[in-house]
């Protein structure tokens, strides 16, 4: 029996039936908000995908809003398990940092449709993350993570003292975000395309240096030039 025709029976669905179901309309969701926005997705659209009907993401998610939300909860968890796995205590500062910003020019790269949802929800003055306790708390861990990695540079002396992690995670989202968000207006106006490999990895290294030249030293700084021109 399938989960919709239990729903019809009005049984819950059993439990492996009811994650899967679930799990399939956040992916279809998480397209459809990425592509459309809030106001412009369709559970209709949803569902189809899915094969699924629309009482049954009602039964899941409460509401077109509540689905929406789920899914920016499960769009923040994604990324920040990644940095978690990243494992930057094993390292020394500037390579734990370099890390960072390769891992998240990286991702978000990868993944467009996260710039886009984060795009739309910001069209929305952020209202709906607002109400979320779990993506506040999980952007908790990315500045945890940065002051971490930043304190133990302080403490060896390779990292300026009044660098704050929020403007680092700033300076290090923005240029990662700007080049997704805004590849298709860049191509039109400047004729570069954003998403060429060659560019990406001349942007990565430029975004790695950048950063790196903020935080460090002025000392240090002139010593990672040097050993980086022998190179």
């Amino acid at each position: 029996m399938t989960t919709e025709n239990n729903d019809a029976a009005g049984k819950e669905p059993r439990k492996p039936d009811a994650e899967r179901t679930r799990q399939a309309i956040l992916a279809a969701a998480r397209e459809e908000f990425a592509e459309h926005g809030l106001s412009g997705a369709r559970v209709d659209a949803i569902a189809a995908h899915t094969n699924t009907v629309k009482r049954m993401i009602y039964y899941y998610f409460g509401s077109k809003e509540g689905l929406y939300l789920a899914v920016l909860e499960e769009a923040y968890a994604d990324i920040r398990r990644f940095e978690g796995e990243l494992s930057l205590d094993q390292h020394a500062p500037v390579e734990a940092m370099r890390r960072l910003i390769e891992f998240t020019f990286d991702y978000d790269e990868a993944h467009p449709d996260f710039i886009r949802l984060v795009s739309s929800e910001n069209t929305l003055n952020a209202r709906h993350i607002a109400r979320s306790t779990s993506i506040q708390a999980l952007n908790r861990s990315v500045i945890t993570m940065l002051r971490d990695v930043l304190d133990r540079g302080k403490r060896d002396r390779v990292f300026r003292r009044d660098v704050d992690p929020v403007d680092v995670h700033l300076l290090i989202s923005s240029f990662c975000f700007f080049r997704v968000s805004n590849r298709f207006t860049f191509r039109t106006l400047f004729g570069r395309d954003l998403s060429d490999p060659v560019l990406c990895a001349r942007h990565k290294r430029m975004l790695t240096d950048a950063v790196l030249n903020a935080v460090m030293l002025r000392g240090k700084k002139e010593s990672r030039t040097v050993a980086s021109r022998a190179a």
